[in-house]
């Protein structure tokens, strides 16, 4: 998607890939990453998602890489801190406890910024790509993912003629064959979440599976 679609998402709040919740495969499974308490993780594309919260308080530092300068000032509003803000070149960087966004065009970060991150965290950046898109964003998570990380996936599948994302339909299939090329790929659960979707159920959409995978870059 362009930026100026992202931009204006949350300029009107139309934000319904915002969780308000924790999402219950993070609670479920980040554990089996088995990173140490003080490792670093990288979040893209990352919003205001409270999961970083989560993350934060394992012990991790967290890194965020997040478009929306308007989503990053909401990350902190509502987590009631004030961050220290930084310009380094075409980024804006805002820290506070623990966790640091980088706000500004993902593509462009810089891979010794992530360097340091052994581990990572997918729930709304790869689905949130059309087809066409995806691969691109795929090979600049792995360009930027150091050898050895370990990350949590977690995706959304769905009929995608049935509705136009984002999120966007990705099969278990495609995360084995396009990830599969960075990450050795281990599948952990999938459900059937259709029920708990209702935007889903309004169009009609017949079946909706949530699942997360376990990648470590190789």
């Amino acid at each position: 998607m362009e930026p100026g679609f992202w931009h204006d998402k949350w300029q009107s709040q139309q934000i319904g890939f915002h969780q308000a919740d924790i999402n219950p495969f993070l609670v479920r499974h980040w554990d089996a990453l088995g990173l140490a308490p003080d490792a670093r993780v990288f979040v893209p594309l990352c919003g205001k998602s409270r999961d970083m919260e989560f993350i934060a308080a394992k012990g991790h530092g967290v890194l965020g890489s997040e478009l929306s300068a308007l989503a990053v000032e909401q990350f902190f509003d509502e987590a009631g801190v004030t961050p220290k803000v930084s310009t380094q070149g075409e980024h804006r960087h805002y820290a506070a406890e623990g966790i640091e966004l980088v706000q500004g065009d993902f593509f462009t970060i810089d891979p010794e910024l992530v360097g340091s991150c052994k581990g990572f965290y997918d729930r709304a950046a790869l689905i949130a790509w059309p087809a066409e898109m995806r691969i691109d964003y795929a090979n600049k998570l792995a360009a930027l993912i150091p050898s050895g990380s370990r990350g949590l996936l977690v995706t959304l599948d769905y009929p995608q003629e049935a509705l136009s994302g984002p999120p966007f339909a990705v099969s278990a299939d495609w995360v084995q064959t396009h990830l599969g090329r960075h990450f050795e790929v281990t599948a952990l659960e999938s459900l059937d979440v259709l029920a708990d979707n209702p935007r889903f159920v309004k169009k009609a959409v017949p079946w909706l599976t949530e699942a997360a995978f376990l990648l470590v870059r190789k």
